[in-house]
């Protein structure tokens, strides 16, 4: 993937923030906005939130409601929207992701740490080739073999990017349940095994397990990802996936209380070295 590309949703959500900030500078509701491109409350909502592509046309509007004038300024602001309407690496897939996933898969591209908790499988960026086939497999029952190629295919080409020069800083818990419960055969599960204690020597990679003998812990509300990025103006968002959609959540208060939980999880289970050796002690039970 070129560097550039993920940058697409960030440009995006920065806009969508300045749009904001400018809007509350004047004073000016979501409504009287939306009215003045005729569109809704929700409408701005969802491109203050660069949820949504933006419209030249939109933005100039906005801008003008916002009493920015000054020539260079709306040049920028108009210029930063082009550039986040470009479609990323990723927009090829389409066909073959749920609607929410593309904005996840930009932000990932896009962020500078990654923090996550898995209980169900092995995190997408840590699979290898045949175990990201057979958890696709059971995802997508019924699903031709091209569209289950297609998924596997995506989901290696995300995993460039934790390897890459720039690549992210990612850490990880896995939940023992993720590494006992047998996606392929046992094979497959053996390559998967020594894929995680390989990369886990990686200098950005801090993988630990939480093992099944701590009983009860913080991740009780299931998997959950934290996105952090470089640009100072973006905040934190946490990731949850649902059957049927995804959750983005950027308020304060709501990333505090996950990172509160994955610090926890950190601080019980065993450190990257310990949880190396329960890997390779799993590698010789499989």
């Amino acid at each position: 993937m070129s560097a550039g590309e993920p940058g697409s949703v960030v440009r995006r959500m920065l806009l969508g923030s300045q749009l904001r900030r400018l809007r509350e500078a004047r004073g000016i509701t979501r409504e009287a906005a939306g009215y003045s491109i005729r569109a809704s409350e929700s409408k701005i909502s969802r491109m203050e939130l660069g949820r949504v592509s933006f419209k030249t046309r939109d933005v100039e509007d906005l801008l003008t409601l916002y009493g920015i004038t000054d020539e260079q300024e709306r040049t920028s602001l108009l210029s930063l929207a082009r550039e986040a309407n470009v479609a990323g690496w990723w927009h090829s897939y389409s066909d073959v992701l749920p609607s929410w996933f593309p904005t996840y898969v930009g932000l990932e591209g896009a962020a500078s740490l990654l923090r996550a908790y898995e209980v169900q499988f092995v995190h997408g960026l840590l699979q290898t080739e045949e175990y990201a086939r057979a958890v696709v497999r059971r995802g997508m029952k019924g699903a031709s073999d091209e569209d289950v190629e297609r998924r596997v295919a995506l989901r290696l080409e995300r995993q460039k990017y934790l390897v890459s020069e720039n690549a992210p800083e990612f850490h990880v818990v896995l939940d023992e349940a993720a590494l006992r419960r047998p996606y392929g055969d046992r094979v497959v599960m053996r390559g998967q095994l020594q894929h995680l204690i390989e990369i886990s020597e990686r200098p950005n990679v801090r993988l630990q397990v939480m093992p099944f003998s701590l009983g009860g812990h913080s991740g009780e509300s299931g998997a959950f990802t934290i996105l952090s990025f470089p640009e100072s103006d973006l905040s934190d968002v946490v990731y949850l996936e649902q059957l049927t959609s995804a959750l983005y959540l950027d308020k304060a208060e709501d990333v505090a209380q996950y990172e509160k939980a994955l610090k926890e999880l950190q601080h019980d289970s065993p450190g990257p070295a310990e949880s190396r050796d329960l890997l390779r002690g799993l590698l010789q039970l499989s």
